[in-house]
């Protein structure tokens, strides 16, 4: 990557952050897309951005389905790429846009993967104990299926973000948008355990306001947090590795399950577009199904 190349990278990367207001790991994906162009543009002798056309964007999307990626994944890098040549453009460095009119694959039909309500008791019995990492391990479970936030927002909350008097934790989102979440009485008790017992001896001396700590006393990463689920899981007996997000997932599911409504489970989860919440109607709808064609005689 030439000089030139790693300027304008940098400058991308600034704007994300001051004026977009990205996080981190949103940042990261963008920078990982654009290195991935840069690579392609050294292969195809490409020396500059200006002189990529439509003609090697879409070379550049035939290359990524020769790596077999995801549609979501080639999906996502063409967003990046649409991004970073609007910013060139807006800052008069290139005159076109070549991934404006890339073709952007549609949408797995996936449906999210979420836990039942007796696979929730298996893993909250594998959280039991006395321990001060065991006690944490309880609270971090029990907010995440409590509230439905991201891995990001819960590793980010702070001890001021906790209001035990409402029972509502205030949590930063995407773009920093702030919203409130209640939670019941297991996560409030849970918490307020590890907050009294289990943290102060978690800190060993340091001095942060992050709720959840890991075993060295620094602030717990989202990384971290996906570790320890992959532990309780396995602790749990239940097959497979546990997504961080199929706890938001199951959040989601078990509300509209018993009854909430699609607007506030939307709210909750900080979805700017209600299609984004839509697709747990199809989850609940496919449980009614298979529960109906299990238990019905003349299914």
């Amino acid at each position: 990557m030439n000089e030139e190349l790693k300027a304008l990278l940098q400058s991308f990367t600034e704007y994300l952050q001051i004026e977009k207001n990205y996080s981190t790991y949103t940042i990261e994906h963008y920078r990982h897309d654009i290195e991935e162009l840069y690579v392609f543009m050294k292969e195809q002798g490409l020396n500059s951005l200006e002189v990529i056309e439509y003609f090697d964007a879409r070379l550049f999307l035939t290359s990524l389905y020769e790596k077999k990626l995801s549609r979501a994944s080639v999906s996502r890098k063409i967003s990046s790429l649409r991004s970073f040549y609007r910013f060139l453009n807006r800052e008069k460095l290139v005159m076109a846009n070549p991934f404006s009119f890339v073709a952007k694959p549609k949408k797995e039909q996936k449906l999210p993967q979420f836990f039942y309500e007796e696979e929730i008791e298996a893993i909250l019995v594998a959280c039991e104990g006395d321990k001060p990492l065991q006690i944490r391990n309880r609270a971090l479970f029990e907010l995440l299926y409590a509230t439905g936030v991201r891995v990001s927002e819960c590793a980010n909350v702070q001890m001021k973000d906790i209001d035990f008097s409402l029972s509502t934790v205030l949590v930063k989102g995407k773009g920093s948008k702030e919203r409130y979440i209640p939670f019941g009485s297991f996560a409030q008790d849970a918490l307020k355990d590890y907050l009294n017992e289990s943290r102060p001896k978690l800190l060993k001396g340091h001095n942060h306001s992050n709720v959840f700590v890991n075993h060295r006393g620094g602030p717990l990463t989202p990384r971290g947090i996906r570790h320890i689920l992959n532990k309780i899981i396995e602790s749990a007996s239940l097959t497979g590795k546990i997504h961080p997000h199929m706890l938001r997932h199951t959040f989601a599911t078990h509300l509209l399950n018993n009854g909430a409504d699609l607007r506030t489970v939307q709210e909750l989860l900080g979805h700017a577009h209600l299609s984004s919440t839509q697709v747990y109607t199809h989850v609940t709808k496919e449980h009614l199904r298979k529960t109906y064609l299990a238990h019905h005689p003349r299914a």
